[in-house]
C-alpha cells in the first residue's frame, strides 16, 4: 500500500531516502550483457571528470543536471544507458594543495623526497578526494557508482603507457628544447591552451638602438625592456621604406654592447609601435619561431624562478623580473636611449592555476606532433561524425585546430603519470617501454627514469575509452563506444574536447562522442561572472539545502537556452521551489480523492469537455517535451512542464473536475478519479528527468503502481485517440469567457467574495455550448446569476467584453460604489503623481546622474518607469468608471 503524501514537501528527507534506495539497489548499472546483444538500444556519457581537488560550483551543477536528465529521459525510452563517473588527479592543482598542507608543517616536498610526497599526495587523495563526487551525489546525478574511475587508477594508468609509446613508436612524441609557457610559481611548463589572457596596463617604452656604422639609430617599441638583455637581433618589415636601408646592418644593444643584426621579416607589423620589433627568442613564443627562421642566437637571460641568471650582467643578475624592469629603465633613461614612455593596455598571460603571470622559457620538453591527429579531429566534425550544438563553436573548433602548435606534455610536478622514458647510465641509449625495464640492451642495469610527468590533459583526453577498459577489447567498449553525448563547458573545448577527439580517431579508428553540447555559463543576476572575489558566488549545495535539489535542477534547466548564458539569483531558485510545491499540493488534492480501486483508464469514456482537453493537452506536451530534450532544447523543455503543470492541471483542470469530484453522480466521479491517476503519473514520468526526488515521492505514493521504479519506468505511449482538436477550442471559448469576468473584476477592484451577475448575448452553437456549461462559467468566475439570451439588451452602466463574437456584459449597479472608487483613485493618483515628481527631478538633476551609481541610476529609471506605468493605469481605470457612472 502507497504511503499518503505529507502536508508539505521536505526536500532533505525525500532525496536523501531515495539516493540511498538508488544506490543500494544499483538502480542506474546497466545490464553489459543485454547491451552487447542490443547495440542499436544503447545510450552513454562519460562525465566530464571534475578535479580530485573540487568542490562543486554552479557550472558542474548545470553540467551534471543536462547529462542526467539526458540519460533518465534515454532510460525511459528503452535504451541501456551507461554513465561513467570519475575524477581527474588534476597534477598541479593537487600537488599545490598538499604542498600548501607541507608548507604549514614547515617543510616542503624536497624534504620528504619524491616517494613520500607521493605517497602524501595518495592519502590525501584517499581522505578528501571523494568529496565532490559526494556533492554530485546530491545533485541526483544517475551515473552508476560501481565504474567509478580516477585518471591515476591502475586501469588508465595501463591506457596512459600504451597510449605513449604507441605515439612514440609512430614519431609523434619526441623530446626537444623548446620556448614553453613556464610558470614559475607552479614551477613547471603549461601547453598553450593552460594560459589565460587579463588585461593588464602597461608602458610602452621606446628604445634607441644606435646603427653600428653611425649612421642613425633604429627605436624599437616594448612593454617588456628587461628582455633586451637576450635580444638577438631587430627586425622590420621587408616592404617598410623606413628602414629598407638598415637592412643587413648592425645595431649595438644598449647597456650590453652586443652586435644585433638588422632583419627582414614579413611576419613585424609596421603599424604596432615603431615598426621596428626586437626578437628576443628565449623570451617569446614569435620571435623563438622567427628566431629559428633566420638562424639566431638564444640567449636565456631569465631563470625558472623568474629571476634574472648568470648570463645577464652582473648588476642585473639574482633580481626578480619587476625588480630588473625598474632598474633597467633608469639606466636606459640615463643613458640618453630612452626615447619615450606612453601608457599601453595589452593583455598578460598568466597560469591558469595559481594566476602567476607566465615567463616564456626555453626548456627541453616532451611534445606530441599534432597537426596528423588535428587532421582527423577536423574532418570528424566536418563529416558530422560528430555534431557540435550549438553550431556556433564549430568556427572555434576549426579555428584552433588549423592553428595548432605541438602539445607540450611533460610537467615538471612529482605527482602524475611519470613519463615512461629510461636512460642506459652506461651507453646512453634511450628506453620508452610498457613495461617497466630492467636492463639496458648493453646489459646495463643503471637505467634512469625522465623526472616529469605527463600533462593531466594527456591522461583524460583517453577518457571515453580509457575508463571502459581499453587497451582490453571490454564488453564496454563493444557495447558503449563511441559514447553518444558529451556535455562541457566552452572553456575546455580545446582543453579537453579536441584531444579527444584526437586519441579517438587515432586509437579507436571512431569518434569519442556523436555529440558534444556546449553549455552555457552560468553568471549572477547582472550577467556578471561568479568569483569569490566580487562576492557574486551562489552555492548550490547552499541552495540545495534552503530549496532542494528540484528546484535548483529546474531554474538551471529553464534557463539553459543553447548558445545564452544563464542569469542566476537566489530568488530564482526559490519562485521554482514555489513550483515544486505546487506540484506536490497538486498531488495531495488528487490522492485524496483515489484509493486504486478506480476504474481501468478509457479515453473513450471520457466524454466531458475539460477531460478531453486535458488529454489532449498531455499528448502535446508528451510529443512536445520529446522533441525539445532530444534537441537539447532544455529551457524550452522545462517551460513547456510548468506551463501544463500549473496552468492547465493545477489551475484548470483540478478545478473543473472538482464539481464531479465532490458530487453525486458516481459514474461521473469515477470517470474523473480514473483521468486524474492517468494524468497525474504521466506528468510524473515526463517530470522525472528534470525534477527526480519529487516525481518519485509522488510516484511512490500513487495507489496501484510499481512505486519504486520511476527511473525504469518508460515513456508514457503516444494516444493519438486522444488528440482532440475541437476540445481545444471549445476549452479556449470557456476559458476565454471566465477570463473576460475575472479580468472585469480585477480591473475595478471587484472583491472576489462578491458574486456578479453575467448576461451574454449568444445565439446558435455558442449560446447552446455556454448554456451545457452554466455550472463551470459559475464556479470558476464566481457568478451569481448567468443570463444567456440572442436577443439580449445591454443594461445601463455595465462593464463589457467580447469573446468570439459573443458580448458579455457585468452590471456594475450596487456592485461598484462609484462616488468612493473614484474618491480614492483620486487620493493614490495624487500620492502616486508625488513620487513620479521626486524621482523625475531626481533624474533630470545632472550632478546626480554624474555623481551616482550606474546601478543606483538604474534603479531610479525603473522607479520612474514603474510608477509613470501605474499612473497610466490608474488613469485609464477612472475614466471607465467615470463613464459607468454618467452611463447609469
Amino acid at each position: 500500500m502507497a504511503e499518503p503524501l505529507a502536508k508539505g514537501y521536505e526536500p532533505a528527507d525525500v532525496e536523501k531516502r531515495w539516493l540511498d534506495h538508488w544506490a543500494s539497489h544499483q538502480t542506474f548499472t546497466p545490464d553489459v550483457n543485454k547491451a552487447v546483444e542490443h547495440p542499436g538500444e544503447n545510450y552513454s556519457i562519460v562525465i566530464p571528470p571534475p578535479n580530485v581537488t573540487g568542490a562543486l560550483h554552479m557550472g558542474h551543477a548545470l553540467n551534471i543536471t543536462l547529462q542526467d536528465i539526458m540519460c533518465r529521459y534515454m532510460r525511459q525510452h528503452g535504451k541501456t544507458v551507461l554513465w561513467v563517473p570519475g575524477t581527474d588527479h588534476a597534477g598541479i592543482a593537487t600537488q599545490n594543495v598538499v604542498e600548501r598542507a607541507l608548507l604549514a608543517e614547515g617543510r616542503g616536498r624536497e624534504d620528504l623526497g619524491r616517494e613520500a610526497f607521493v605517497r602524501r599526495v595518495w592519502e590525501w587523495k584517499e581522505d578528501y578526494g571523494g568529496r565532490i563526487l559526494n556533492q554530485i551525489r546530491r545533485l541526483g546525478a544517475s551515473v552508476d557508482w560501481t565504474r567509478e574511475r580516477f585518471t591515476m587508477d591502475e586501469g588508465l594508468s595501463r591506457a596512459v603507457r600504451e597510449v605513449f609509446v604507441t605515439l612514440y613508436e609512430d614519431g609523434l612524441i619526441y623530446r626537444g628544447k623548446y620556448v614553453v609557457n613556464w610558470c614559475t610559481r607552479c614551477h613547471t611548463a603549461l601547453a598553450d591552451d593552460e594560459v589565460e589572457y587579463v588585461p593588464a596596463k602597461s608602458v610602452l617604452y621606446h628604445l634607441r638602438y644606435p646603427l653600428e656604422d653611425g649612421s642613425g639609430h633604429l627605436t624599437v617599441a616594448t612593454v617588456r625592456p628587461e628582455t633586451i638583455l637576450g635580444d638577438a637581433a631587430v627586425a622590420v618589415h621587408p616592404e617598410d621604406g623606413r628602414y629598407r636601408h638598415a637592412v643587413g646592418k648592425h645595431v649595438i644593444l644598449p647597456i650590453v654592447g652586443r652586435r644585433l643584426p638588422v632583419i627582414a621579416d614579413a611576419y613585424v607589423d609596421r603599424e604596432f609601435g615603431t615598426g621596428c620589433l626586437k626578437i628576443t627568442p628565449a623570451h617569446d613564443m614569435n620571435d623563438w619561431e622567427l628566431g629559428r627562421r633566420h638562424g639566431l642566437e638564444v640567449i636565456s637571460v631569465i631563470d625558472d624562478q623568474g629571476r634574472m641568471n648568470d648570463a645577464a650582467p652582473r648588476i642585473y643578475q639574482g633580481m626578480t623580473v619587476d625588480e630588473c624592469r625598474t632598474r633597467i629603465v633608469e639606466d636606459l633613461r640615463d643613458l640618453g636611449v630612452l626615447e619615450a614612455e606612453e601608457p599601453y593596455e595589452n593583455k598578460v598571460s598568466q597560469c591558469y592555476r595559481c594566476k602567476t603571470t607566465i615567463e616564456p622559457f626555453v626548456s627541453e620538453q616532451w611534445f606530441v606532433s599534432v597537426k596528423p591527429l588535428a587532421g582527423l579531429a577536423r574532418a570528424a566534425v566536418e563529416e558530422e561524425r560528430t555534431t557540435i550544438w550549438p553550431a556556433q563553436w564549430n568556427k572555434t573548433y576549426f579555428n584552433w585546430l588549423d592553428n595548432i602548435r605541438d602539445w607540450c606534455i611533460s610537467r615538471q610536478l612529482w605527482w602524475g603519470h611519470r613519463i615512461p622514458v629510461w636512460t642506459c647510465g652506461e651507453c646512453g641509449e634511450v628506453l620508452v617501454t610498457r613495461e617497466d625495464p630492467t636492463a639496458c640492451s648493453c646489459g646495463c642495469t643503471r637505467l634512469m627514469q625522465d623526472e616529469d610527468v605527463l600533462d593531466t590533459w594527456f591522461s583524460s583526453a583517453l577518457w571515453p575509452f580509457s575508463t571502459m577498459g581499453w587497451p582490453d577489447r571490454t564488453t564496454e567498449l563493444k557495447a558503449f563506444y563511441p559514447t553518444s553525448l558529451l556535455v562541457t563547458g566552452f572553456d575546455i573545448l580545446f582543453f579537453w574536447v579536441a584531444r579527444m577527439m584526437m586519441m579517438g580517431m587515432k586509437f579507436m579508428d571512431d569518434v569519442p562522442f556523436r555529440d558534444v553540447y556546449i553549455h552555457a555559463l552560468v553568471r549572477d543576476e547582472h550577467g556578471k561572472k561568479m568569483s569569490k572575489s566580487t562576492g557574486n558566488v551562489i552555492d548550490p549545495l547552499e541552495m540545495i539545502d534552503r530549496y532542494g535539489c528540484d528546484a535548483l535542477r529546474f531554474t538551471l534547466t529553464s534557463f539553459a537556452a543553447m548558445g545564452r548564458d544563464i542569469k542566476l539569483s537566489e530568488a530564482r531558485i526559490e519562485g521554482y521551489r514555489h513550483f515544486i510545491n505546487k506540484i506536490w499540493n497538486a498531488a495531495r488534492f488528487v490522492l485524496m480523492h483515489v484509493d486504486g480501486t478506480e476504474p481501468e483508464f478509457d479515453p473513450a469514456a471520457l466524454k466531458a469537455l475539460h477531460h478531453r482537453w486535458i488529454l489532449h493537452r498531455l499528448e502535446m506536451l508528451k510529443k512536445e517535451h520529446a522533441v525539445q530534450i532530444e534537441g537539447y532544447r532544455f529551457n524550452e523543455a522545462a517551460q513547456g512542464l510548468y506551463s501544463f503543470v500549473w496552468r492547465e492541471f493545477c489551475d484548470w483542470y483540478l478545478e473543473l473536475v472538482k464539481p464531479e469530484l465532490y458530487g453525486e453522480d458516481q459514474e461521473a466521479r469515477a470517470a474523473a478519479r480514473s483521468c486524474l491517476v492517468r494524468v497525474l503519473s504521466e506528468i510524473m514520468i515526463v517530470a522525472h528527468p528534470i525534477i527526480p526526488f519529487v516525481t518519485q515521492e509522488i510516484w511512490s505514493s500513487i495507489p496501484a503502481l510499481d512505486t519504486e521504479s520511476l527511473a525504469l519506468r518508460p515513456y508514457p505511449k503516444a494516444r493519438p485517440c486522444c488528440e482532440d482538436e475541437e476540445a481545444v477550442r471549445d476549452m479556449e471559448f470557456l476559458q476565454g469567457v471566465i477570463v473576460a469576468v475575472r479580468n472585469i473584476r480585477a480591473e475595478l477592484g471587484i472583491a472576489p467574495g462578491v458574486p456578479l451577475n453575467v448576461m451574454i448575448r449568444a445565439a446558435g452553437t455558442e449560446g447552446h455550448f455556454l448554456r451545457a456549461h452554466e455550472t463551470e462559467i459559475m464556479a470558476l468566475a464566481r457568478v451569481g446569476f448567468l443570463t444567456v439570451d440572442a436577443e439580449l439588451a445591454p443594461p445601463k452602466g455595465s462593464a463589457s467584453a467580447v469573446v468570439r463574437g459573443c458580448e458579455l456584459f457585468v452590471p456594475l449597479e450596487g456592485v461598484v460604489d462609484f462616488a468612493s472608487e473614484l474618491a480614492r483613485l483620486d487620493k493614490e493618483l495624487g500620492k502616486l503623481g508625488k513620487e513620479l515628481d521626486f524621482v523625475e527631478k531626481k533624474l533630470a538633476n545632472e550632478s546626480f546622474m554624474s555623481r551616482a551609481p550606474e546601478d543606483v541610476v538604474a534603479k531610479e529609471k525603473a522607479k520612474a518607469a514603474e510608477f509613470a506605468e501605474k499612473k497610466a493605469g490608474l488613469e485609464r481605470l477612472r475614466a471607465r468608471l467615470e463613464e459607468f457612472m454618467n452611463a447609469k
